[in-house]
């Protein structure tokens, strides 16, 4: 699509901030107002809509994609999201350990554990920890817990979560960037130990690198947007 306006601004009103282009407000895929929560999203979304050329390119508009999918998307279906999200807990990546070898192991149990021990005391949220893929159930309670705080989030709260929890398979590494615990380079060598074992052990695969830093990528994007709300 050709660019078709000239100025963007920002309308400041008591349902949040809109984008201007050309004084016509700008809005979602589904016809609905692109009001956003606070100033910092809206001039990262009003830097976006400037920043296109003659073309307009949308996927370079991350944190509009985001935006749009907040009110879009999980506006209409909040309890779908929240439960996907929450769901995470049932088989979060630091609960399943390797069986071996020792070092491995004794990895897993360094970068891992800390980030369960943390969710446990910050949210009374104790898990399981089994070695192996068999799934093994979590306490009742600590799932009500993380549900309760998945529950508690805004609808653009939310978007940020479904995305990081979907890359990372972890409800806890996600919330410890949630709750300012963590960054992202803490969390993601964490969360790609696995990975990063194979390649120490068998070296490098470009394909598996690419991968990798995709995800990171969109990843870090989340992450961007979840700081902006």
């Amino acid at each position: 699509m050709k660019r078709f306006y000239k100025n963007v601004t920002i309308e400041k009103s008591d349902d949040g901030y809109a984008i201007l282009l050309d004084s016509k407000p700008v809005k979602t895929p589904m016809r609905r107002a692109l009001s956003l929560p606070n100033a910092q999203m809206a001039d990262a979304v009003k830097y976006e809509w400037d920043a296109q050329g003659e073309e307009i390119d949308a996927a370079s508009m991350v944190v509009t994609g985001f935006a749009n999918a907040a009110i879009d998307r999980v506006a209409d279906e909040r309890d779908v999201f929240i439960g996907n999200i929450a769901a995470y807990a049932e088989n979060d990546l630091f609960c399943y350990r390797a069986d071996g070898p020792d070092p491995l192991v004794q990895r897993q149990m360094n970068e891992w554990q800390p980030w369960l021990d943390w969710a446990k005391q910050y949210y009374d949220a104790p898990l399981i920890c089994v070695a192996g893929i068999m799934h093994k159930d979590q306490p009742e309670q600590s799932l009500i817990n993380l549900r309760q705080v998945v529950t508690k989030m805004d609808n653009f709260e939310l978007t940020a979560m479904a995305k990081m929890t979907h890359i990372s398979g972890s409800l806890i590494a996600s919330l410890a960037i949630f709750e300012g615990q963590a960054n992202v380079d803490i969390i993601w060598d964490a969360l790609c130990l696995d990975e990063l074992w194979q390649e120490e052990q068998w070296g490098s695969d470009s394909f598996a690198e690419k991968h990798r830093n995709d995800r990171r990528t969109d990843f870090e994007a989340a992450v961007n947007f979840l700081k902006l709300v």
